[in-house]
């Protein structure tokens, strides 16, 4: 009777300790589940927490557009056949060779910025039979026609351009030649382009050399509003678009190391020829953002002054792009989420290991 207890006894502690080890296991997956969502947090989070943004009303365009016209007391001022009405600043008319623009009339010297463009294209050509869209500047230049979107060539500062018309398509198709799958393109397609001078925008290639990235975006004859975003913060251009109706910015692209000067012009500019469309800019808003920098990369900026708009690294940037290979971000959360899983798989077989290891000793004893 006594060896029956004594074994019952026996059985009812190695459960104990069977269940008591399988909550140590648990404790230690719940702890390391934890780590490795409080680094996955940490790689995601951006400046926000260190940033605040105050709107800039003499860099903004809003309704009623009481700042635009040729009075010198006016922030911004009109060109070529933009007009402005009571709903929006109509860069062109839905009519063939037009051109028009909006340009500030005050030089910006903000470090740290961002532009939201609320902006409506719409007309009566049907899909590819429209164009040619509209850009959004920050140049040193102003108040220059030209071809690049009623802006000149050969431009000095950063270019946003939402692209409605597909001239290298059509080229090929001209020539009875076909994209790859990989190569084509679905129109709207916005752009981002840094020139300094000497750097001409390719129209027949829809700017493909000079690109530094972009994403197609579904912008014509919407209706719900359509906006673009535009950051420049610690020589980081992001560029996002929401364009479905949700009120979500969607990525575009995001360069690290542009580096543009201070003291340059915002503005706004569109483009008909054969083909046309209505390019309205419902709003431009500016916002200053302030960012907390350490005493390191004060001097560093102030050492580092930028005079002539660059990008760091661009020869690699470009072959990527003739790779037609990842971008540089999706790149980046590759190799850090294989790392991440690499570091898990470590770990949990770590605990698996040591947890038979130490079970494997207990059966000799």
């Amino acid at each position: 009777m006594a060896a029956v207890n004594s074994s019952k006894h026996s059985r009812s502690k190695s459960q104990l300790n069977a269940i008591s080890k399988w909550n140590i296991m648990q404790y230690k997956l719940y702890l390391i589940c934890t780590f490795l969502l409080l680094f996955v947090s940490l790689c995601f989070s951006d400046d926000d927490h260190e940033m605040e943004e105050f709107l800039k009303r003499e860099f903004s365009l809003s309704k009623p557009y009481q700042g635009v016209g040729s009075l010198g007391s006016s922030h911004w001022e009109l060109m070529g056949d933009a007009m402005v009405t009571t709903d929006q600043v109509r860069l062109t008319p839905d009519m063939q060779s037009r051109q028009g623009a909006v340009w500030s009339r005050i030089p910006c010297h903000l470090k740290d910025w961002e532009m939201q463009v609320h902006f409506k294209v719409h007309g009566q050509g049907k899909k590819n039979l429209n164009g040619d869209g509209l850009a959004i500047w920050y140049t040193k230049e102003r108040m220059q026609k030209g071809p690049v979107f009623g802006n000149m060539d050969n431009f000095t500062g950063l270019g946003v351009f939402v692209d409605t018309y597909p001239n290298e398509e059509k080229h090929i198709e001209a020539q009875k030649k076909r994209y790859t799958p990989r190569t084509q393109r679905i129109f709207p397609f916005v752009i981002a382009m840094v020139g300094n001078g000497t750097i001409s925008y390719d129209h027949e290639r829809d700017g493909r050399p000079t690109e530094l990235g972009g994403c197609n975006a579904m912008v014509r004859n919407q209706k719900h509003d359509t906006f673009l975003f535009i950051r420049y913060i610690r020589r980081r251009l992001t560029v996002m678009i929401d364009i479905d109706g949700q009120h979500e910015w969607r990525d575009c692209l995001d360069i690290p190391g542009v580096r543009l000067p201070l003291g340059y012009y915002f503005g706004a500019s569109a483009i008909t020829g054969d083909l046309s469309d209505n390019h309205d800019i419902i709003s431009l808003k500016l916002y200053q953002l302030t960012v907390l920098r350490s005493k390191k990369e004060e001097k560093e900026e102030e050492q580092d002054i930028i005079t002539i708009p660059s990008v760091d690294n661009m020869e690699l940037l470009r072959l990527g792009q003739n790779e037609e290979g990842m971008s540089g971000l999706a790149i980046f959360f590759t190799v850090l989420f294989s790392m991440l899983g690499c570091i898990f798989l470590i770990v949990i077989g770590m605990v698996v290991y040591s947890h038979w290891n130490e079970s494997r000793r207990k059966r000799f004893y």
